[in-house]
Formats: C-alpha cells, structure tokens, sequence
C-alpha cells in the first residue's frame, strides 16, 4: 500500500502509465477534432514564414543598376525613381504618366504599372481561354501552367501568328510586359526604358554602353560575365537586362506575399464584417465580377498564390484623359496591342484598345488608374466599372451633335471590341449599377487588404 501525501506524494507506478495514456488519448483526441491545415493554408502560412535569401551576385549587380540614375540622359531618372520601392515599385506621385527624357520634361506615354508579383507572369501567346473553372480539372491545370511561366498543357498560338479575325473571338491574348505585351519576358521589359526618348533617354545602345563600362559596378560585370562583356553593345545590355530581371525575381521585396489578405489565407488573422462582404462582393458573378478576370485563387497545386489577374487583355473603353498632351490631338489614339509601341498586332483589328488586366496587389496605393492614369481614386475606379453603361453621360463627354462621345478614347471603327458581355458591362442605361454606394465601399475595403506590409500585431501596414 502506499501512502501519498502532501507536497511529497509520488504517483504510483501504475498510476504513472495510466496518466500516461490518457494524455496520449488526449492528445490523439484533440488532434482528430482540430481539421488538418489545407495544402492552401499551409502554402500561405510557409510564404509568410520564408526566410529572406540574399541576392545572387548577378541579381546584386542588378539591384545597383536598378538605383543607378547616372544610366539616364538626364543623370537624374533610375529604374527606382518610377518603380519607388516604397510605393510598391510604382509611382508614389498622382501624374497620369511619369516625366523623363534628357531634361525630365518628356511626359511618358502610359502610366508607369508596378513591378510587383510578376514572378510567374507567361510570355506573351495567344490561344484558348485558360481561367480556371472549378467543375472543369483540366482548366484549373491550364491555369496553373499559365500562372507557373511554363509552357501550357494546350495549343497556344505565338505572338507571330496572329488569328484570322473569324478566329479571334474563341482566342485569348494573354501574358507578356507592359501595358500591350509587347515585352515577351523581364529581361525584353528591362531594356525599354533605359532607349525610350521619354523615359530615360539613351540615345543609343552604343551610349549606353559606355555608362555602363564607367559606372561603379563595371568591375562586377566583367568577373561575372567575362574580359569580353564590353566588346559590343549587345553582349553588355543584355547581361545587364538579365541581372535587373533576376534582381526582381530573387528579392523578396517584388513579391513579398504578406499583405492583411495573406494572412487570412494563412488563417492568421480573420477579415472585417465589411472586408468580409467586400470579398463576397468582389466574387459574386451578378455583382462586381470582379475575380472572372482579377483571380483570386491560387494554383490547383496551391504552390502559386493569387495574384489577381488572369494576365490577359481586355478592351474596357476607358475615359480618354486630356492630361496626356498626346491626347490633345483628336486623330492621336492609344490602341494598345494595336499601336503605336506594339507592331506585329496593328493589322489584327479585334485587339485594338485591348491592354493587360493588371494585378490588384497594392491598387489600393494607387493614385493613378488604367492605361492612361484617367481616374484618380479607387472608388472611382469603381463606380466607373459600375457605370460605364448604365451613367455613361457621367464618365463621357458630349460631341459636337450633343450625344455623349461613349469610349471617346476608342475610334467608333473598334467600339465593337469594348466588352459588353461581362457583368457588370452587359447592364444598360437606366439599369441599376451592379454595386450600390455602400457595396462599393466594401469592395474598396478588401482592396485594402491586398496592401503588402500588414503587421498582425496592431493591424496596420507597415511603411514599405
């Protein structure tokens, strides 16, 4: 018999496997009523607890040309002064399009898009509609394969045989850089800039070349790429597109994946009653729509996070914005895939005014929106999805007959383009919008939530 007493009391030997055991069947209990984590929050929840890699020699090498402002006509302009790392690589300022050439007077042609989340982005291809739907496996997969940058599981047409225009209408353009898809990858993007007489404005890559042989990392490049690097213009630029497009692709700040919304994904923190509804809202097929082309899921495998958009283009019949002194002349037209940057495109009528559907990943830092930097607010942003058909005289201007100039930024010749098929676009006028007032505000609230940088801790975002 034993006696147990006090603080000095023993537990019994058999008392000790017994307690044992139920603590085993305790914990087996408990872990059978808590759901395993899905392989979608466990992907969320392993993004936001990578650890941050240093940078490649090469992608640091890149990291100095993209400060680099001596590599302008002006010696006043790097990639960073209109990608600002502090405003999600995008322009912290409200001007339609960026100012740059050899005196910082030359307005840009289109508004400077953000640099983020373009890690998976595919190279430029026309072919079959690949957005994911949820009943069809092999479409989901084609998503994926579209979102993963490699070669999809399906036909799909180069950008150098464009359709016959009977054809157009069942094929989709989809990936590319820029505004009309003209880069096919992020080293073709990098060197664009750095030529264009309005940005900044080398004359030639013979000048560039010899900013780069004197800048202070020429030393880098020839132990990285060889004694030859300087031996020809095309050799040098390209090694130095190849480091800015692996600088964006290896540092962590260009697709951080840690905004309020990847942590509800990781189940770490839970949305507002109205972020909540705004996200409803945002995916409900009769109300904003919004996700049939800013996908909110992540790839089929969950290895690909969303990135809110589908990567392909679209003709929306935005506003023409008399900001740009392009504009001022009423035979001057932004066509987008159609022209004037883009040429392979200009005699595939159906695609003009079509432009890439961008991420929403930060659009809520934004002051500027669409190709063109026509609205100023997300709210408007909006209200003008909301409207377009149904308060056209809101958004356009009267002609010279006094009927409103619908997509006056639009020749009439290619107003059969601007979809009008997709809620909200299929609503006519008169129709209530899709969104009232106060469901906009809540759509507007979850696009907060797509800012990077929210701390958990006191659930703000932190200043990037």
């Amino acid at each position: 018999m034993f006696l147990l007493s006090g603080c000095d009391r023993q537990q019994a030997p058999g008392a000790q496997v017994a307690s044992a055991a139920s603590a085993a069947s305790a914990a087996v209990a408990q872990a059978l009523a808590k759901p395993a984590l899905s392989p979608d929050v466990q992907a969320a929840q392993a993004r936001l607890n990578a650890p941050v890699v240093p940078l490649s020699a090469v992608a640091e090498l890149g990291r100095k040309i993209f400060y680099d402002k001596s590599l302008s006509g002006s010696g006043k302009l790097a990639c960073a002064s209109c990608h600002n790392p502090d405003n999600a690589h995008a322009p912290a300022n409200d001007l339609a399009v960026q100012l740059g050439g050899s005196n910082l007077r030359s307005q840009g042609g289109r508004a400077v898009p953000s640099l983020r989340y373009h890690e998976h982005a595919p190279a430029f291809s026309i072919g079959p509609d690949t957005k994911p739907d949820e009943d069809d496996k092999g479409a989901v997969q084609l998503a994926a394969a579209v979102q993963s940058g490699v070669a999809a599981p399906a036909p799909v047409v180069a950008k150098a045989s464009l359709q016959p225009a009977a054809a157009v209408q069942e094929m989709v353009p989809q990936g590319g850089f820029d505004w009309d898809g003209r880069a096919t990858n992020l080293t073709d993007q990098a060197g664009g800039p750095l030529l264009a007489a309005n940005e900044m404005a080398n004359k030639n890559a013979a000048e560039l070349l010899a900013k780069l042989k004197a800048a202070p990392y020429a030393h880098d490049m020839l132990q990285l790429f060889g004694p030859g690097v300087f031996t020809s213009p095309n050799l040098a630029l390209g090694e130095a597109y190849y480091a800015l497009a692996l600088y964006q692709k290896e540092d962590r700040s260009f697709h951080p994946y840690d905004s309020k919304y990847d942590y509800y994904l990781a189940e770490k923190v839970q949305l507002s009653e109205q972020e909540s509804r705004g996200l409803k809202l945002f995916k409900d097929p009769k109300k904003g729509n919004c996700a049939t082309c800013h996908i909110e899921k992540a790839s089929h495998d969950g290895r690909f996070p969303p990135v809110f958009t589908d990567y392909q283009f679209e003709a929306l019949g935005v506003p023409r914005n008399k900001a740009i002194a392009a504009n001022r002349d009423p035979r001057y037209f932004d066509l987008g895939m159609c022209g004037p940057w883009r040429k392979d495109a200009a005699k595939q009528v159906n695609y003009c005014g079509y432009f890439k559907t961008p991420t929403l990943r930060n659009v809520a830092t934004r002051q500027v929106y669409f190709h063109n930097g026509a609205l100023h607010s997300l709210e408007d942003v909006v209200h003008f999805y909301m409207e377009r058909e149904t308060k056209p005289e809101k958004w356009y201007p009267r002609g010279k007959d006094g009927k409103f100039n619908k997509y006056d930024d639009l020749p009439a010749a290619y107003h059969a383009n601007v979809d009008v098929t997709d809620a909200p676009f299929d609503s006519k006028p008169g129709m209530p919008p899709a969104l009232t007032d106060d469901e906009i505000k809540d759509v507007v609230a979850f696009l907060k939530t797509l800012n990077d940088g929210y701390r958990p801790e006191d659930g703000k975002v932190a200043s990037k």
